[in-house]
């Protein structure tokens, strides 16, 4: 199948809040939830979208003529792209019910690894989310990042043991899922970390990088590498949380500036193309995220969904940093983008 045909079978069987729009840029559900819109008018989904959209490259081609490598090595394990599928939870709430959470995260961390790249699984208040997260890792021999809710310690612990057990390249935790409203008044309760509970939090990864996934100030970052985070991810949870926020990234290059050269930088929000991914790495990423695109191609396509969406992030990446003159990732510089 091609993207375009994926893309039109997922609208059969998505919904009814996602709309599987030709372009995912977060007008159609901006104010659903349930859904893959936000809690508020979804200003932050628009405008995350729209920031990447704004920005234009610099087209340079007087330059060596050589093949272009977007190999990336995240923590270790070499990527094909520096791609990763996001987090995604509550997939039947949210999307439809053709897949349950454990489903969709089985199907989509094997594709994603059998397609050259990895996924972030999710987390939610069904302890068997996380559980066949786990399980889904370790058939794929750690091909993965599972993330974990800003649970209480204890909670954090049972969960960080289980993920731990599959041997993953990473753990994360989305912080800014303190704000979703299916967090709140939660028994054990879940929310806004501390610092020093983000270090206890640290001490329970055996050693495996702790990625902090929501920080959207270079205030926050520098705490988040007080905590003793391997790496970061500029997110506003795909806009979800909190309105009026600014756009990933409008914030990046100055997180980037201030910790970029101690940890590693991920960005979330609105990316959706190769093009997008090149101009996220110049403005000092070292990789991105990308959510609800993933979501459309399982949907659509399942595991082959996923590895077209894969080759053509891949066509674009390539196609955008030969335009430009970067050979390979480390090439790509800020000057690339018009205005800096």
């Amino acid at each position: 199948m091609t993207y375009q045909e994926i893309l039109a079978n997922a609208r059969t069987c998505m919904g009814p809040y996602c709309k599987s729009c030709p372009i995912c840029n977060g007008v159609a559900c901006k104010n659903t939830v349930p859904g893959p819109g936000a809690k508020g008018l979804g200003t932050g989904f628009i405008r995350n979208y729209q920031k990447w959209q704004e920005l234009c490259v610099n087209m340079d081609t007087i330059c060596e003529n050589v093949p272009v490598d977007t190999t990336y090595s995240f923590f270790g394990k070499k990527t094909v792209l520096p791609v990763f599928a996001a987090p995604v939870g509550a997939m039947q709430l949210h999307y439809g019910d053709k897949y349950d959470d454990l489903t969709y995260n089985d199907i989509l961390v094997t594709a994603c690894a059998d397609a050259g790249i990895a996924a972030f699984t999710g987390d939610g208040t069904n302890p068997a989310v996380i559980q066949a997260a786990a399980e889904a890792l370790k058939k794929n021999h750690g091909c993965g990042v599972p993330t974990i809710k800003p649970w209480n310690i204890d909670l954090v612990r049972e969960k960080a043991e289980l993920v731990g057990a599959a041997d993953p390249i990473a753990v994360a935790m989305d912080i800014d899922g303190a704000g979703l409203p299916f967090l709140k008044n939660l028994t054990p309760p879940a929310g806004s970390k501390t610092v020093d509970e983000l270090k206890e939090i640290v001490k329970l990864m055996n050693g495996k990088p702790f990625i902090l996934k929501g920080i959207m100030t270079v205030n926050g970052a520098k705490k988040a590498l007080e905590a003793g985070a391997s790496g970061i991810v500029v997110s506003n949870h795909g806009g979800r949380v909190l309105d009026q926020c600014p756009a990933t990234a409008e914030v990046l290059p100055a997180i980037a500036d201030a910790v970029g050269d101690k940890m590693t930088i991920l960005v979330d929000g609105g990316i959706r193309t190769g093009m997008d991914v090149f101009k996220a790495l110049a403005l000092g990423a070292d990789a991105v995220l990308i959510g609800r695109p993933f979501v459309n191609m399982v949907y659509g396509g399942g595991a082959e969904g996923v590895q077209v969406y894969v080759n053509k992030l891949k066509a674009e990446l390539e196609d955008t940093m030969a335009m430009c003159g970067a050979h390979k990732l480390s090439d790509i510089k800020r000057s690339m983008i018009f205005g800096y």
